[in-house]
């Protein structure tokens, strides 16, 4: 009757909390002289109360009785169908005094208070890691158990936890639920998204100490400092190459197995990685976003931007081993060194010539087809070749360069000069 009727005549002489059954205060009473004489069978957990391991039994045999009626979940307690219900009809009674966040469970509100007050009373035995909460603590003891009960039905790979598996299932559906509203870019995971969201706010907090490079996530910077000291933990198996990153390595193979899994939706060119196709839709586009201060000259892609300002400041990094001539382009290195090995791959199919590199044979082809699309703008001259345009340009604007150090006489060409020198020398190649 006293339950009915409201009455707690029955009050703890530590906390105050009244009860309205003595039995009740005496059980209550067990939480604070720390008493747990009700344990487990299988795996040893005590209980202050009999009612309290009759439940956790459940979680042995998978008892789940008490099911929602609007999604069909399932729980072990009553008390927790009552607390899921809650995110259906999205009550949210216990607010945060510190940030004003709402919560529908007052034990999320508990949990959500340590993120505040910094506590973190769970630690871990194996490597003294602490954690505010202690279901977190035994997600990480999974690491150091090697435990991951769940699997993907799809691809067979396991994870020790349930929330690890739902985020790997998306890389499966293609499901990108998280949307930035700066530029649109969807993600799969919230946590991916605010980190994008750096991109934006121009936030770069991991420093190295090093170089003093700026990142705006910490596995950045981790990947940045193995630049510094060499590491490269990932190997191929197939030739050997060492990678400082997996992502690095994983791109690699892809050299191996002939794998190209981006398509282009304009002409169709498959690409192993989506950067490369990125790059091949500025051919559709005409966008050329890098720009040269010097000459103007606009560029689709930053590599080709930046070799191009070599040809400004005249860097030539790149030597032949043979004759020392430098290049500001290691391409343009390898097709030099086809000159001292004799090597002439491009042949044509008119006359049988043979070029080393393919952009003679290009030049050559105009030659049988007559074609010369470099015309002067002054006098509407044609020439099959551009450096010949240039060339003839030198008469226009009576740019004389190379001079004859015996008469003085100046010459467009150089090729004219030598010609001019033979008269001083007395040279006569040509006989009759």
């Amino acid at each position: 009757m006293q339950s009915n009727m409201g009455d707690k005549l029955h009050s703890c002489e530590i906390c105050g909390s009244s009860f309205a059954r003595k039995l009740t205060l005496l059980n209550h009473m067990k939480t604070h002289m720390g008493e747990k004489p009700h344990s487990c069978e299988v795996c040893g957990s005590s209980f202050a109360r009999k009612s309290h391991l009759l439940q956790h039994m459940k979680t042995h045999t998978g008892e789940k009785h008490h099911s929602c009626e609007v999604c069909g979940s399932s729980f072990v307690q009553k008390s927790n169908l009552l607390h899921h219900m809650k995110t259906h009809t999205g009550d949210k009674h216990h607010s945060c005094e510190v940030c004003g966040s709402s919560f529908a469970q007052k034990s999320n509100l508990l949990r959500h208070t340590k993120t505040h007050t910094g506590e973190k009373p769970h630690s871990c035995e194996v490597c003294g890691s602490s954690f505010a909460h202690k279901s977190t603590l035994l997600n990480h003891m999974k690491t150091h158990t090697g435990d991951k009960p769940h699997s993907c039905e799809v691809c067979g790979s396991s994870f020790a936890h349930e929330s690890t598996l739902l985020n790997h299932m998306k890389t499966h559906t293609g499901e990108k639920p998280h949307s930035c509203e700066v530029c649109g870019s969807s993600f799969a995971w919230r946590s991916s998204l605010l980190n994008h969201m750096k991109t934006h706010m121009g936030e770069k907090p991991h420093s190295c100490e090093v170089c003093g490079s700026s990142f705006a996530w910490k596995s950045t910077l981790l990947n940045h400092m193995k630049t510094h000291t060499g590491e490269k933990p990932h190997s191929c198996e197939v030739c050997g190459s060492s990678f400082a990153q997996k992502s690095n390595l994983l791109s690699h193979m892809k050299t191996h197995t002939g794998e190209k899994p981006h398509s282009c939706e304009v002409c169709g060119s498959s690409f192993a990685w989506k950067s490369c196709l990125l790059s091949h839709m500025k051919t559709h586009t005409g966008e050329k976003p890098h720009s040269c201060e010097v000459c103007g000259s606009s560029f689709a892609w930053k590599s080709t931007f930046l070799t191009h300002m070599k040809t400004h400041t005249g860097e030539k990094p790149h030597y032949c081993e043979v004759c020392a001539s430098g290049f500001a382009r290691k391409s343009n290195l390898l097709r030099h060194m086809k000159t001292h090995m004799g090597e002439k791959p491009h042949s044509c199919e008119i006359c049988g010539s043979s070029f080393a590199q393919k952009s003679n044979l290009l030049t050559h082809i105009k030659t049988h087809t007559g074609e010369k699309p470099h015309s002067c703008e002054i006098c509407g001259s044609s020439f099959a070749r551009k450096s010949h345009l240039l060339s003839h340009m030198k008469k226009h604007t009576w740019e004389q360069r190379h001079a004859c150090e015996v008469t003085g006489s100046s010459f467009a060409h150089k090729s004219n000069l030598l010609n001019h020198m033979k008269t001083h020398t007395a040279d006569k190649p040509h006989f009759c």
